[in-house]
C-alpha cells in the first residue's frame, strides 16, 4: 500500500492508520476502541499476544497484532516494518507503553525497577518512533504522539523512577518536536492526570479528577486531531500542574513530604 493510500475514507470522515503501543489494557485498549469505532486501521502492540488478539477480535474492522516489547529495538523495528507493508505508513504513532511502581533510592533491591521503568517509559518511546520517522519525513506528514504524565512535572516521593521517566519523556518529546519543525511531521505530548487503569488501581491516595480510560481516550484523540503540541488531560489537572510547577520548593516539599506513596514492587 502506498503512502497516499494510508487514509481510509468512511463517509465524510477520513479514518487514520494508527500504530499504538501498550495496546492490551488501560489507555491503550481504550484508544484502540475509540479509533476502531472511527474506522481506523490499527497496529496493536504489547508484550502479550493473547490479550491483543482478544482486543482485536472485539473491534470493528481488520487490524494487525504484534507481540513485541518496547525494550527490544529489533522487535519494534520488525513490527513497524510489517505494519507498513500491510497498512501503509501510519498517520499517527502513539507511544503509550508504560509501567509504574513505587521505588526508593535507599533500597538497593529497587535498582532493577528504576532501570526497567526508565527503559520502557523513555527509551521505549525512541524505539517506537524511530522506524517511522524516515518514511514520515519522506511523505511530509504524520503525528508522533507520546503519552507522558503530570507526574513528570514535579518529582513525587516514592515514585522517583516514574516521575523521572515522565520528566525525561516530556523533554525528549520536546527535543524531537523541535527537530521535526517544518518537516510536516508533528510531535505531540499528552500528559494524563489520574486515569482509572491497572497502573493506578493500587495508588493508596486520593486521585482528583479521575477519568476512566474510555472517558480519557476521546479527549486524547481530540488533542491529536487538533495537532496540539502539549496538553494535560483533563483540563482541571492542567491547572493543578501549572500551580505545582510554580510552587516554591519549600512549599512543595512541605506539602508532599507526607503524601501517600505507591507500593514498592517488582516489574
Amino acid at each position: 500500500m502506498s503512502a497516499s493510500q494510508s487514509l481510509v475514507t468512511t463517509g465524510a470522515r477520513v479514518a487514520p492508520v494508527v500504530f499504538l503501543t501498550g495496546a492490551s489494557t488501560g489507555i491503550g485498549a481504550a484508544l484502540a476502541r475509540h479509533y476502531a469505532a472511527q474506522g481506523a486501521t490499527l497496529g496493536l502492540v504489547a508484550r502479550r499476544r493473547a490479550p491483543l488478539e482478544a482486543l482485536a477480535a472485539s473491534l470493528p474492522g481488520a487490524h494487525h497484532v504484534f507481540a513485541a516489547d518496547v525494550r527490544d529495538a529489533t522487535a519494534m523495528r520488525d513490527a513497524a516494518t510489517a505494519f507498513m507493508q500491510r497498512a501503509g505508513i501510519p498517520d499517527i504513532v502513539i507511544g503509550n507503553a508504560g509501567v509504574s511502581v513505587g521505588t526508593l533510592t535507599a533500597e538497593a533491591e529497587d535498582l532493577p525497577a528504576f532501570e526497567t521503568v526508565l527503559d520502557i517509559n523513555v527509551t521505549g518511546l525512541v524505539r517506537t518512533f524511530s522506524p517511522f520517522i524516515a518514511p514520515m519525513l519522506l511523505r511530509r506528514s504524520g503525528a508522533l504522539v507520546g503519552i507522558a504524565s503530570v507526574a513528570g512535572i514535579r518529582g513525587l516521593p516514592g515514585a522517583g523512577a516514574y516521575s523521572a521517566s515522565k520528566a525525561a519523556a516530556i523533554s525528549y518529546l520536546e527535543s524531537l518536536r523541535v527537530e521535526m519543525r517544518g518537516s510536516g511531521v508533528r510531535v505531540q505530548t499528552i500528559c494524563p492526570g489520574y486515569i482509572d487503569t491497572p497502573m493506578t488501581e493500587r495508588n493508596p491516595y486520593p486521585m482528583p479528577f479521575l477519568l476512566s480510560a474510555d472517558q480519557a481516550a476521546p479527549r486524547f484523540a481530540r488533542v491529536i486531531e487538533r495537532g496540539t503540541s502539549y496538553a494535560v488531560v483533563p483540563w482541571q489537572m492542567a491547572i493543578v500542574a501549572t500551580l505545582l510547577h510554580l510552587l516554591p520548593n519549600a512549599l512543595f516539599d512541605a506539602a508532599f513530604a507526607k503524601a501517600g506513596r505507591k507500593p514498592r514492587g517488582t516489574l
